[in-house]
């Protein structure tokens, strides 16, 4: 019985979730290899193709919290307590995540995954493997090769072969020929580039730096994390035909004077310029599949079962989470593979398309919504029911980022809560209009205003509540 000796696991992926991951199983005793095709990124000069920033909420600090890294992460982070919406006239104006207390934070990657190999290769019985790519797997016998960057072919085999290696994951190609797997990617219209806001020149932050910045303009939007060098890292979300349409230096100017004037002189007109037209944006991919698992021997976890566009700040969380729920159910089948593996796929599948789901959601909140006062309205409503029920009435948001309730369940909640406020919502807002439209009907007949130029006013009134 697997419960009988100690597994041996080859962790396909040296990034964020497969360190983490190795460093998760070398806690229950397991013999784990590390595979990685790039080259060890703690001697690497430079790092491309991934964002810098991170936005670390409760799902993955629990999961840094279970090996003993929680504090270290948190050390060297920056807390967000709130989006900050900056407005094309140069307003700013703060929407808080949730109570004051509770905050996300910005973490570098690099560093993030640096402390994350280390720690995992403290472990006697964790060894990594640099530059080497995978060829391919069988998962009957778990036998798994590699091919090294000087040509060589490696081969080992083991019990279990765990894919995290990314939305691109090999393992999954793998799984694709060995089960009946669903498979569903879709890249969005949207593309991303990286931009800097540099610190001041007495070396301070240019803007508030506990907040994520978010320049909101209905079709696209830029967000800014805060660095520890006093920096911030933008990213700017737009279609690629908007991109494509910026063609010169002059077009770039013009568009930034006037979407996103107020940032300029942060920026500075020139690092603008030079950044800009030396980088390309960069597409963004949702990737849905399930099983995650062939047999006793396949797994795939984090970007390789549920890429997912970065809008809500999960991707990274929700791969830490994996992890998490794979240990838990190691635990309730005493090391049993051929039971936890499939109870793994059927637990984490729907959790992990719900947040794919709301990740696409928050796009739309974060570009447009955020400009709506009705949106506005709502998240006072949601924030005064939740002080008033801590229990029985929690934001989406707040569920979300601030609990492990499933993902999946946090769709269900939000949406009873929507109904039950819809209800209220128009209760107040007949009570409203029939009080209003009782005394503006008084008024009318004792000023001898038309009922034509009372309806305009209503109208009016309507109209300033829509999106700007």
């Amino acid at each position: 019985m697997m419960s009988e000796k100690k597994p041996h696991v080859a962790v396909v992926g040296g990034g964020l979730v497969g360190a983490l991951n190795a460093c998760f199983l070398a806690k229950r005793g397991f013999k784990v290899d590390v595979y990685e095709k790039r080259e060890d990124i703690r001697k690497a000069e430079h790092v491309k193709g991934r964002s810098i920033n991170l936005a670390l909420s409760t799902r993955g600090r629990t999961a840094l919290r279970m090996v003993g890294l929680e504090d270290e992460v948190i050390k060297n982070g920056i807390p967000m307590h709130a989006r900050m919406i900056h407005g094309v006239d140069g307003s700013r104006q703060p929407i808080l995540y949730g109570k004051k207390d509770q905050f996300i934070m910005s973490v570098d990657r690099r560093k993030l995954n640096e402390l994350l190999l280390s720690a995992a290769e403290k472990n006697p019985s964790v060894t990594c493997f640099f530059e080497h790519k995978l060829v391919g797997c069988d998962f009957k016998t778990g036998e798994v090769e590699f091919i090294t960057n000087e040509g060589k072919r490696v081969k080992n085999k083991v019990d279990l072969i765990v894919g995290n290696d990314g939305a691109f994951s090999g393992v999954r190609k793998e799984l694709m020929k060995a089960t009946l797997l669903d498979f569903q990617q879709q890249y969005i219209p949207h593309s991303y580039m990286e931009l800097t806001i540099p610190p001041s020149p007495t070396n301070e932050f240019l803007m508030e730096k506990n907040y994520l910045h978010i320049w909101p303009r209905n079709e696209f939007m830029m967000i800014a994390l805060p660095n520890l060098d006093k920096s911030f890292t933008c990213t700017l979300f737009m279609p690629f035909k908007i991109f494509s349409d910026i063609k010169t230096e002059e077009d770039l100017m013009n568009f930034f004077n006037d979407k996103f004037p107020d940032s300029i002189p942060l920026m500075g007109e020139e690092t603008l310029k030079e950044i800009y037209m030396s980088s390309k944006p960069l597409p963004m991919v949702s990737i849905k599949c399930s099983p995650y698992h062939v047999g006793d021997k396949g797994l795939i976890m984090g970007d390789a079962a549920h890429a997912m566009v970065p809008f809500y700040g999960q991707g990274m969380n929700a791969g830490f989470e994996d992890c998490i729920v794979l240990d838990e159910i190691l635990d309730m089948y005493q090391n049993d593979f051929s039971k936890a593996l499939p109870a793994y796929s059927k637990t984490r599948t729907v959790d992990a398309q719900a947040i794919c789901d709301l990740a696409m959601y928050n796009y739309i909140e974060m570009r447009k919504s955020v400009n709506s006062k009705l949106f506005l309205l709502r998240k006072k409503l949601d924030n005064l029911l939740f002080t008033i029920f801590p229990n029985s009435w929690i934001p989406l948001y707040t569920m979300v980022a601030f609990t492990r309730t499933r993902y999946h369940l946090c769709i269900e909640r939000r949406k009873h809560q929507d109904e039950i406020l819809t209800k209220v919502l128009w209760s107040g807002v007949f009570f409203i209009v029939g009080g209003c439209a009782f005394s503006l009907l008084k008024i009318c007949n004792q000023k001898e205003i038309s009922f034509h130029d009372l309806t305009d006013r209503v109208v009016e009134l309507w109209e300033s509540l829509k999106p700007v």
